[in-house]
């Protein structure tokens, strides 16, 4: 990973002490993406997430918005598309939204501005959003005859089914304030404080078990929403005890009756 850090045109990479800070860094733009934005993200967030050294990803942007969706320069190239070219165009959104939503590595939204419309699905597919005070949230699409389509299933499970029938509607601007009420952000903090609430929780998150963590993210995925079935049941009790016998879930426990740090924190 190392080698590919400074080769993307349209981010900034990262790593210190197993945290990958990610950087949003077209910010004369406000940071909209383009078909090369998308993808360098499924290329470092892929890459990231199969890195064993890497336990913390945060995707952060520079500038004075975290993403104001798609690059209007982009836009117009594509209202030339066809049908055809719209739907490759579309998927390679999709599965960069996919790669980021099912990265094995605990992800975290560090917005420091605005975000619009497709920036929205970049915050809904991170694991934990942490916004400034400032931030304005806009599901936009319907001003231009669109509708966010691609973004739906994350924003509308970040979002809440009732809060998503309004925006995507009404494609109203909320407030940080309300984007906390809504579950939307889990934190909403000043602009003085985003960087060190970020690096307090990643710095919590590092010192977990890397294992325990991906099953965590797996049973999260599968479990939310799913009806309480016996087929469901079982397969909880399999994953108990599946990670009971593991060699991390077996050290963390012998190191926690033993009092002492388990092998992920003294073996770096």
């Amino acid at each position: 990973m190392q080698k590919n850090l400074n080769n993307y045109k349209s981010l900034l990479v990262d790593i210190e002490q197993h945290i990958a800070t990610v950087t949003l860094n077209r910010p004369e733009i406000r940071n909209a993406f383009n078909d090369e934005m998308i993808a360098e993200l499924t290329e470092v967030f892929t890459a990231l997430g199969a890195d064993d050294d890497i336990r913390v990803i945060v995707l952060a942007a520079a500038g004075k918005a975290f993403c104001a969706g798609a690059d209007l320069n982009w836009m117009r190239a594509m209202a030339d598309y066809s049908y055809e070219e719209n739907l490759a165009d579309a998927d390679k959104l999709a599965q960069m939204l996919k790669t980021i939503y099912e990265c094995p590595k605990p992800t975290v939204a560090a917005i420091q501005g605005d975000v619009y419309a497709g920036g929205m699905g970049l915050v809904a597919v991170c694991d934990i959003a942490i916004a400034v005070k400032i931030a304005n949230f806009c599901l936009s699409e319907v001003r231009l005859g669109l509708a966010p389509a691609t973004i739906s299933p994350y924003v509308i499970r970040a979002l809440g089914a009732r809060a998503s029938q309004r925006y995507f509607l009404s494609a109203e601007v909320f407030d940080a304030k309300k984007a906390r009420q809504l579950g939307f952000i889990h934190e909403r903090v000043s602009e003085e404080s985003l960087n060190d609430t970020v690096a307090a929780l990643c710095a919590k998150m590092v010192n977990n078990s890397p294992n325990a963590v991906k099953t965590c993210k797996r049973l999260l995925h599968e479990v939310a929403g799913a009806p309480i079935t016996d087929e469901l049941v079982a397969d909880t009790v399999k994953g108990i005890a599946d990670i009971r016998s593991s060699a991390q879930g077996k050290e963390g426990v012998q190191a926690f009756l033993h009092k002492r740090k388990p092998d992920w924190l003294t073996t770096d």
